[in-house]
């Protein structure tokens, strides 16, 4: 199946037009799956328009090898997911994964801090970067990172 999906391009949020054809699901089949599957909340703007994650895109074209090609049913694929889900936080609590997203940003904070504070104070002609915007540039690079680890990892 993934081999004749077409690569997800980097980028932050996709359309349910473009999921659609990401996964090779008509769109009113992704609107059913919403339904169905609770791990699937796409933001919605204006409109009511849906928007889409990289992780959703995963989640979708995941579903759609347990139907389509593993031949479960929609209950089934539930449980599946679940199960699935489930094994994957125990691995990660067990240390057996690496941490990635948002959750390495969270458990690295501490040493983060930690790091910080062990710098010495700023000296003349050495410029000085608000803590903040560090923290904004972390967590972006966590999520670049996480956007090319998971699109190799399924």
């Amino acid at each position: 199946m993934e081999k004749t999906l077409p690569p997800i391009p980097v980028k932050r949020y996709f359309t349910i037009g473009e999921v659609g054809e990401l996964c090779g699901v008509k769109p009113h089949v992704l609107r059913y799956w919403e339904q169905e599957f609770t791990q699937l909340r796409p933001m919605k703007r204006r409109g009511n328009r849906r928007y889409y994650q990289h992780h959703e895109v995963l989640m979708i074209r995941r579903i759609r090898d347990l139907l389509y090609d593993q031949g479960f049913t929609i209950s089934g694929a539930r449980n599946k997911l679940q199960e699935l889900t489930q094994g994957e936080r125990d691995r990660r609590k067990a240390g057996e994964v690496p941490l990635e997203g948002l959750e390495a940003i969270e458990i690295g904070q501490e040493e983060f801090d930690a790091a910080v504070q062990d710098e010495p104070e700023s000296t003349a002609g050495v410029q000085t970067v608000d803590l903040s915007q560090l923290l904004h540039l972390r967590r972006e690079l966590f999520e670049i990172r996480e956007l090319l680890t998971v699109g190799h990892g399924i």
